[in-house]
Formats: C-alpha cells, sequence, structure tokens
C-alpha cells in the first residue's frame, strides 16, 4: 500500500488515538505522543502538513515495530474508515 501523500502530523497523531496514542505535550511544531499499550511507547510527529513521505514512514515503522506489525498492515488499518 502506498504513503499518503497529503496527510499532516494532526492527522496522523488523531489516526494513532485507536491504539492508545495521546499527546503528551507539544514543543513548537512537533507533538510527542505517548502510548502505554504493549509498554510505554513515545514518538514525535512534526506539525506539518503535508508530512513528507520520508518522516511519514520512518513514523509509522517506529510505531509498527512497537505493535508488533508489518508496515503495511499498520497502514491498511490505519487508513481503513
Amino acid at each position: 500500500m502506498k504513503l499518503p501523500r497529503d496527510l499532516g502530523g494532526l492527522e496522523l497523531a488523531q489516526l494513532l488515538r485507536r491504539y492508545g496514542y495521546e499527546i503528551t505535550r507539544q514543543t513548537g511544531s512537533h507533538l510527542r505522543l505517548t502510548t502505554e499499550q504493549h509498554g510505554q511507547h513515545h514518538v514525535t510527529i512534526p506539525q506539518h502538513k503535508p508530512l513528507r513521505l520520508g518522516t511519514l514512514r520512518n513514523i509509522l515503522k517506529d510505531i509498527a515495530e512497537h505493535l508488533e506489525l508489518d508496515l503495511e498492515t499498520l497502514l491498511a488499518l490505519l487508513l481503513s474508515n
């Protein structure tokens, strides 16, 4: 599945809420999200619109690794609405 090219940082943060990620702080244009599911995990997302593809891929790879999913599965689950 291809990465969405128009996804912004706030939109991604909202999509990640279904995995327990909540915004814990903001510094400038960067959001820090934390989850307690599968152990504590932090991820930082720039609040840019749109996110660069490499940045988006690295964020999603980190989250997929934490949730013990592959990138394609995580992407399909996030974008299935």
